[in-house]
């Protein structure tokens, strides 16, 4: 395949579609998130799919797995309050870099962007994440996560596909 996604000849790729999907996924997560707080008090949960999926009510005041987690505040909400917004500060920079690439990345590149963006929201306005989603087999259990934590996940997928796709340059 020797034709990028998006071919450059054609000029750079418009950033609708992706600022769109960024704005989605922000408002999916914020609603998802409220809607777990609305109904479930933290702690709770609920059964969904026996033996694999629950819904539940955490909080996690440190990164990915918990990692650095701790009391809300401090000087771990300053560090992550800063790291999310210079991640968003280097995806918008990216995004503008990338409009040569092909929609492709730009698309993984927003997927990241939306979810740093919702979680940053949590950051500011409780303290720390709001993760309602518990798969699990038996009694190991996956971290909890929410829709943020998924397309980060996924637009880091997008992207890696789109690298794999882009032809060779010199």
């Amino acid at each position: 395949m020797t034709k990028k996604i998006n071919d450059a000849a054609n000029g750079p790729a418009s950033l609708g579609l992706p600022l769109t999907l960024l704005v989605v996924v922000v408002a999916l997560d914020q609603v998802s998130k409220w809607l777990i707080m609305a109904f479930f008090v933290p702690g709770a949960h609920r059964q969904i799919i026996a033996g694999f999926f629950n819904l539940t009510h955490v909080t996690n005041t440190g990164a990915a797995f918990s990692f650095l987690a701790g009391p809300a505040g401090g000087w771990r909400q300053v560090f992550f309050v800063s790291i999310s917004i210079v991640a968003l500060v280097a995806i918008g920079w990216a995004m503008l870099s990338y409009r040569h690439q092909g929609m492709l990345f730009l698309l993984g590149l927003a997927g990241i962007g939306g979810g740093a963006a919702g979680n940053l929201i949590d950051r500011l306005r409780f303290g720390a994440v709001v993760d309602f989603l518990d798969f699990y087999v038996g009694r190991y259990h996956w971290p909890a996560f929410n829709v943020a934590d998924s397309a980060i996940f996924v637009g880091v997928g997008i992207f890696l596909l789109a690298s794999f796709l882009q032809p060779d340059e010199k």
